[in-house]
């Protein structure tokens, strides 16, 4: 066995059945023991390192389970890197390789020669390298028990190209662990049930370790026992099914009237599984400092960044199982409160409260596409303020049915639709995308085509930067559009030279038939959609019903 055939040896016995690269030469026995494989775990080649990070982030969030991705050093990992702090900003499990410099030129400048353990070392959980082709299974299937384990994210492993060009003798090939569960603390949990119960208004927020553990069914029995109003967190509307009784609102990049209403009015905010980043914190302000606070997060270093009054380092599974069984009946009052905040989320989500200035209204895009497809659909958003139209009406009813990026990365959604359509196969995986952040990643259709992938793509074209030209006009008036103001191309023409069936829509009656006839399509699809620059985004200029 050479280096080469112990990393795919290696990646089958620790489970992983995708990877993703854009070939380099300095992996070529990693791809011919893969080629050699290729019953046992499928190569998909992606036109940018980008594109495959961001198809493995999306893969890894939704399966639950890191997909691999392999790029050349220097250009190829730096290209990748995007990919790589999207999921470490969204607690994904993903695993990065790359094929290095040999070990005699190391520290040279050698041809694309870049010290990977410096410049990854503050996206990614750590950065391992084998140091001898012996060492190569252990050395990998650490990095894949720790890319899941704990918080989940990222990790880097270096190859330099002569480890896996040797030879490397008879392995033993170790066997995948199961992730081990960090588990609560008797007193902490009987402190948090005195904390709920002995709360007036206790409001949950919750994050990405509900999805990460699969535990949806056991947040909604917490949230029946307690008799709180649950909030997701940033992109993790699908934590909680949106019509549960419990459900109030996403905590998106701009609050709304009856969500700070909640925040003043309650006195215990329960933070399960959320790491509070930037957007769900409100930079940091979510929590008043006369206000109680519970954190339940598996990561010692997030749980010191806020200070809670009582700070449970476990998995939230175990918590919410615990203290769904403990706890007494809520009062009255309290499931009042809770039922007048669904109320306040289902009116705000009702498409017809908000006037579109354009001649497309994107609540009635999204409701069209929340009436076609099945409750599994998989609903991914790219980085933009489109992506808010979609926040706000699409109401998520299955855990595992989202994905975007946490840190707000452009081009993600085209990719991510590849790798949310490998880890949820049965599953229409929709995305929408700015014009923007198509420019930079929409080439990965041809690799849809490839694969014969049946992504369905809605482009929403204002041709604008469009959240940067709203924050110029507000700050510096209506006029102060600089650099913001693009030229898209006709991307329905873009699509079908791709190989992709694509439809144009300029007016909200013709995106129905216009969707039905993508989905029907068999294989990948676009929508060209023009949207109007005076609806950037559901808030502000038009009426809101809240």
């Amino acid at each position: 066995m050479n280096g080469g055939e112990a990393v795919a040896e290696t990646l089958i016995a620790q489970g992983l059945d995708t990877v993703f690269t854009v070939p380099g030469e300095s992996f070529l026995y990693v791809l011919e023991a893969l080629r050699q494989r290729r019953d046992r775990i499928r190569l998909i080649t992606t036109r940018h390192e980008s594109g495959g990070a961001f198809a493995a982030e999306a893969f890894g969030k939704l399966a639950r389970r890191p997909a691999a991705v392999i790029v050349s050093r220097g250009p190829g990992a730096t290209n990748a890197s995007i990919g790589l702090h999207t999921a470490r900003q969204d607690s994904t499990p993903l695993l990065l390789l790359v094929g290095d410099v040999r070990r005699r030129s190391k520290g040279r400048e050698a041809f694309q020669e870049i010290d990977h353990h410096r410049m990854f070392a503050a996206i990614a959980k750590s950065v391992v390298e084998p140091a001898s082709p012996e060492e190569i299974p252990d050395c990998l299937a650490r990095a894949v028990a720790e890319s899941g384990a704990g918080r989940p994210g990222p990790v880097v492993v270096v190859l330099p190209r002569d480890l896996t060009e040797a030879a490397a003798g008879d392995l033993d090939i170790p066997d995948a662990e199961t992730r081990p569960v960090v588990a609560p603390d008797a007193p902490s949990l009987a402190r948090a049930g005195e904390m709920i119960a002995e709360a007036q208004r206790p409001l949950v927020v919750a994050g990405e370790m509900v999805a990460l553990e699969d535990a949806s069914e056991l947040l909604g029995a917490f949230a029946e026992a307690c008799g709180a109003p649950v909030m997701s967190a940033y992109r993790r509307q699908d934590v909680l099914a949106n019509d549960h009784p419990a459900y109030a609102g996403h905590l998106e990049i701009n609050r709304v009237a009856f969500q700070n209403r909640a925040f003043d009015e309650s006195d215990l905010v329960v933070v399960v599984g959320s790491r509070l980043d930037g957007i769900t914190s409100a930079d940091e302000q979510l929590i008043r400092p006369d206000q109680n606070a519970i954190h339940i997060y598996p990561d010692g270093a997030v749980l010191r960044r806020i200070d809670a009054e009582l700070a449970i380092e476990a998995d939230v599974a175990p918590c919410l199982d615990w203290l769904a069984g403990n706890l007494g009946a809520p009062p009255a009052e309290r499931l009042a409160w809770r039922a007048a905040l669904h109320r306040s989320y289902l009116a705000f989500s009702e498409p017809g409260n908000h006037w579109a200035e354009g001649a497309v209204d994107m609540a009635r895009v999204v409701a069209a596409v929340a009436e076609r497809v099945p409750a599994d659909a998989t609903l991914l958003t790219d980085g933009g303020s489109f992506a808010r139209w979609v926040h706000r009406y699409y109401r998520f009813t299955r855990p595992h049915t989202q994905a975007g990026p946490m840190s707000g990365a452009m081009g993600y959604a085209v990719p991510g639709a590849l790798g949310a359509a490998l880890a949820r196969p049965d599953a229409p995986a929709v995305a929408f995308v700015g014009d923007g952040g198509f420019m930079m990643t929409g080439q990965e259709l041809v690799t849809a085509v490839e694969q014969d992938l049946p992504i369905k793509v809605v482009v929403c074209d204002n041709q604008a930067h469009g959240s940067i030209l709203l924050g110029q006009q507000q700050n510096f008036g209506s006029e102060a559009d600089y650099g913001t103001l693009l030229r898209s191309p006709d991307f329905a023409a873009v699509a079908r030279a791709y190989g992709v069936a694509a439809w144009s829509v300029e007016r909200t009656d013709a995106f129905p038939a216009a969707f039905e006839a993508a989905l029907a399509h068999d294989g990948p699809a676009v929508l060209h959609l023009f949207t109007d620059r005076r609806d950037i985004a559901p808030f502000g200029a038009g009426k809101d019903a809240v």
